[in-house]
């Protein structure tokens, strides 16, 4: 019997929502390599990196699907629409983002898509770089004398707008580890909301930029001093912002860091 979806044609391909991790082949996961080296169509992002784009099948049709500067090279409505249309002519279809799709990677809205299509569709998690950034720089989450839980936030939402989805005055107060994604935009509007509701402007931070690949760079500085800091080491996207003690364990020396690029 032929399946249809609310598309309204048949469908006879498969979807996959995959995860890259946070940069260079050796977080990749194994499910993750098998399945893009039978892909079809892959449809990326640039948050993999240069060493994961480059191993693509050179067979696979590749649609970039990033955001450069501000600047989307395709709508999200526009991405699902070819995920949905290339699965519907029976191909074996992969969606790669950074990270892992399903924090802050809009991998949801895609997943919810395919699935109101009909489509048979296979997440696939990466490795988050919410946790693997920090650890390869010698910064745990968390630790007994420093913390006891995490917060991971999207950055991408301006703490200033009318009705935050974010509670900044229980973020402030929490003794715990902060993690942001997509915060460098809004890095100094963030500073300063945490230390206007009571989040000690002494408090640790570190911008790890470009995770594990070969380009890596580490900023620190005070909740109070990060914004000028970073503005002044031409700090860019992606990043991955840890505030919190933890950060006092950050050795740029120390021998056991994980190297950038064998990630």
């Amino acid at each position: 019997m032929t399946r249809t979806g609310n598309w309204g044609s048949p469908m006879s391909g498969k979807v996959y929502l995959v995860g890259s991790g946070p940069g260079g082949e050796g977080l990749l996961t194994k499910r993750a390599r098998a399945v893009i080296d039978t892909a079809d169509v892959i449809l990326y992002d640039q948050l993999p990196g240069e060493e994961i784009l480059g191993s693509l099948p050179a067979r696979a049709e590749k649609i970039d699907c990033g955001k450069y500067g501000g600047k989307h090279t395709l709508e999200q409505d526009e991405i699902e629409n070819l995920v949905v249309d290339r699965a519907r002519k029976g191909m074996t279809v992969v969606r790669l983002k950074g990270g892992d799709p399903f924090l802050f990677g809009r991998g949801g809205e895609e997943l919810e898509t395919v699935r109101r299509a009909g489509i048979a569709v296979e997440m696939v998690p990466g490795v988050s770089s919410a946790l693997a950034v920090p650890a390869s720089v010698g910064i745990p989450l968390t630790h007994r004398k420093y913390a006891s839980q995490v917060t991971i936030l999207t950055g991408n939402e301006d703490p200033a707008k009318p009705g935050p989805a974010l509670d900044w005055e229980l973020l402030a107060k929490s003794r715990g580890t902060i993690v942001i994604l997509m915060g460098v935009a809004n890095l100094g509007k963030i500073t300063d909301v945490l230390i206007r509701n009571g989040k000690a402007a002494d408090t640790p931070v570190a911008i790890i930029e470009r995770g594990l690949r070969t380009d890596r760079r580490v900023t620190v500085g005070s909740l109070a001093s990060i914004t000028e800091s970073a503005r002044k080491e031409g700090v860019k996207p992606p990043a991955v912002i840890v505030i919190g003690d933890v950060v006092k364990l950050y050795d740029p020396t120390a021998p056991d860091l994980v190297p950038a690029g064998e990630g």
